[in-house]
């Protein structure tokens, strides 16, 4: 897949406001250990993680989320993701959205090198709405003021630009780091979120959906 642009940005663009009361909206729920795609859908409603998977998942990521789902937050967040497969040019086929995750990154929490796609088309009967279709754009939400922490860089890796056997390039997106400050990019980018070292980072993540590319 040839992309002209890696990745398109929206900086300052949601009002402090919003971000203020989703923190608080999502705070006031039950919070879950955050994990990793192959394994989320693994499983069904309800379901506990096997030991196994806990320990996959452990050693990638580490942070503390919480889905939400709400129409007010969609009205918000979603026409940018639209605009950006639009101005950047991707116009990709999608048409479903998963729930938001709103996710909540401490001191020493992570989430190491992964792409947010997965080897084959969601078939898990309880989640009709994606079944056939693959996550081809993601969006990110920075809902924390860049002085309330340290470390939690979002970064890019473009293995295919590197020479053979050299270290992958990787890019740090910096026009995440204002608080309502939007990013979209594809679903296959791998990507990753560095060891926040001080403070606590909060972020939005919400994943489109559409049947797979031909």
């Amino acid at each position: 897949m040839n992309l002209k642009h890696r990745y398109w940005f929206f900086k300052s663009a949601l009002p402090y406001k919003f971000c203020d009361d989703l923190k608080k909206y999502a705070s006031e729920k039950k919070s879950n250990l955050g994990v990793i795609g192959g394994v989320l859908h693994k499983i069904r409603p309800g379901e506990k993680l096997k030991k196994k998977d806990l320990d996959m998942v452990k050693k990638k990521r580490k942070s503390n989320v919480v889905f939400v789902g709400e129409k007010w937050i969609y009205d918000q967040v979603y026409p940018y993701l639209d605009l950006a497969n639009k101005n950047a040019g991707w116009n990709f086929n999608i048409d479903w959205a998963e729930d938001c995750q709103f996710t909540v990154y401490k001191k020493g929490q992570f989430y190491g090198w992964h792409r947010d796609t997965l080897d084959e088309p969601y078939n898990n009967p309880a989640h009709l709405n994606h079944l056939g279709k693959i996550r081809k754009l993601s969006m990110t939400v920075s809902l924390s003021d860049p002085e309330e922490y340290e470390g939690g860089r979002l970064q890019f890796c473009y293995r295919e630009d590197s020479e053979p056997g050299a270290e992958p390039r990787y890019v740090e997106c910096t026009e995440i780091l204002p608080k309502g400050s939007v990013v979209v990019f594809p679903s296959n980018t791998w990507h990753r979120i560095t060891p926040v070292t001080k403070g606590t980072r909060h972020s939005l993540v919400l994943w489109s959906l559409g049947h797979p590319f031909r």
